[in-house]
């Protein structure tokens, strides 16, 4: 793990975690070290201190993670700690990135032609600062060869996961998402956030109305249907939805199965099964869909998600 000052903490402990855990699976699978330019107590963001050991450029290493965090672009300025970047992919296996660590191995080249992506507020600046990388900014984590670039924070954790089902495979990573109490282990193609953060929901009616909604995307979800599972008339239900989420009752629907809908893609699923578990029926209504929200049908989302 990489660190430099003002690096955020769970972009380090996050990922630690899961290795320490997959090393308890599989004694012998990993051995962590935390590697900085200045060695000693590094401070995070937070101001709190770890310790860490001198980056050096020599020596064999199987896997670089640099974290990200608000020190992120004074480290674009060291140029000892970006020489040792440029150089990481002679002696490392495979390199990776936390949110703003995308930043880092950018400037040391390491991104020029590849697919990445970094935390969604960053992700327009990633694209402008470095033109030669393909920046997907709507992406969980991403693999271009054996680069691999992660979003903001906890997808660190579920960049850490799909490296420990590489390494170890998916039944283990698995049993480290559950014993780290993860809701779910999040496909890379996954969007960094979910429909139901986006629709914001302020009261516990709609909310529970949301996660119900996700829970039955396969069934008829009509204003109607959706009215009287909150007691409320349609008419009524409609204009107080939209008044409290920012989308109609029909956007709202359209979104939750879109979103399930890409990550059943990822898994492999076929089109025409997955528009009809996910409510969408026809798979030219997913399309048009997809098409409105994604600006891309499922066929061609299917390539570039495999691919994440």
């Amino acid at each position: 793990m990489v660190v430099f000052p003002g690096f955020q903490l769970l972009d380090a402990a996050g990922p630690i975690a899961a290795f320490e855990i997959a090393e308890r699976a599989v004694a012998g699978a990993y051995k962590l070290r935390i590697a900085s330019c200045e060695p000693g107590m590094i401070a995070s963001s937070s101001g709190v201190r770890w310790p860490a050991e001198a980056l050096k450029a020599g020596g064999r290493v199987d896997t670089m993670i640099v974290v990200g965090g608000e020190g992120a672009r004074e480290a674009m300025r060291d140029d000892e700690l970006i020489a040792i970047l440029r150089a990481a992919p002679a002696r490392t296996r495979r390199i990776a990135s936390v949110c703003s660590g995308a930043f880092l191995l950018a400037r040391a080249g390491l991104l020029d032609g590849k697919r990445a992506t970094t935390h969604w507020r960053w992700a327009p600046q990633l694209a402008k600062l470095f033109p030669k990388v393909r920046v997907e900014a709507d992406c969980i984590h991403i693999r271009d060869g054996d680069v691999w670039t992660s979003a903001g924070v906890t997808a660190g954790i579920d960049l850490a996961l799909a490296l420990i089902g590489q390494d170890l495979g998916e039944d283990i990573a698995t049993r480290v998402a559950r014993e780290m109490v993860m809701y779910s282990k999040r496909p890379g193609g996954q969007a960094q956030h979910s429909v139901l953060l986006e629709l914001d929901a302020k009261s516990d009616r709609f909310a529970r109305l949301n996660a119900w909604m996700r829970a039955h995307l396969g069934e008829d979800l009509s204003v109607e249907r959706l009215a009287r599972e909150t007691a409320m008339s349609p008419r009524n239900f409609a204009r107080a939805y939209a008044a409290e989420t920012g989308a109609t009752p029909a956007k709202a629907v359209e979104r939750l199965r879109a979103e399930a809908a890409r990550t059943a893609l990822q898994r492999g699923v076929g089109i025409r099964q997955i528009a009809a578990n996910t409510g969408f029926g026809d798979p030219e209504r997913m399309r048009r869909a997809f098409i409105r929200l994604y600006g891309a049908p499922p066929a061609a989302m299917r390539r570039t998600l495999r691919h994440a």
